[in-house]
């Protein structure tokens, strides 16, 4: 019988697998990629993990903006109420500040009428009382009339004053 080149290629193809697992290649590749596959699922719960981590971060730092935002909001909200109170607080005092000086210039000017008056009374008087020593003295003679003239004073003085 002749071995032809098919038997000795099935030979050296049995003498081969016998040898793979004679050396348990076989094991040591399942067990290299059953180490590889547990790495590969350590790596996927890892990367799970850290997105979780993530979005938790995310949600965190949304919920803190959205409560700045709501503080801002609130301190805008203040300040323009503390303006409006402040805008009517200084009307209130404008407006008291310009009914004193009012009361003041209306008082100023009571102040100068009332002595405007008296000047203009006391000119009035000081004619009148010229007038009359003039006519006075026209009609009478210097001794009675100097009498009268001392008389009518006192008492136009006493009238007037």
């Amino acid at each position: 019988m002749e071995f032809d080149n098919t038997f000795w290629a099935l030979v050296a193809l049995l003498i081969f697998i016998g040898g793979v697992f004679y050396l348990k290649v076989p094991s040591t590749v399942a067990k290299s990629l059953d180490e590889r596959g547990e790495k590969i699922a350590k790596d996927l719960e890892e990367a799970r993990k850290l997105r979780e981590e993530a979005q938790a971060l995310l949600a965190s730092y949304q919920r803190k903006q959205r409560e700045a935002q709501t503080e801002a909001d609130e301190i805008i909200e203040a300040a323009k109420n503390e303006a409006a109170h402040m805008v009517e607080e200084i009307r209130g005092e404008l407006a008291e500040q310009l009914d004193r000086r009012t009361k003041t210039a209306e008082d100023k000017i009571m102040a100068a009428e009332a002595q405007a008056m008296a000047e203009v009374q006391s000119i009035a008087a000081d004619a009148a009382v010229s007038s009359a020593r003039m006519v006075i003295a026209a009609k009478t003679d210097a001794a009675a009339d100097a009498k009268i003239i001392d008389a009518e004073i006192a008492t136009l003085g006493a009238k007037l004053g």
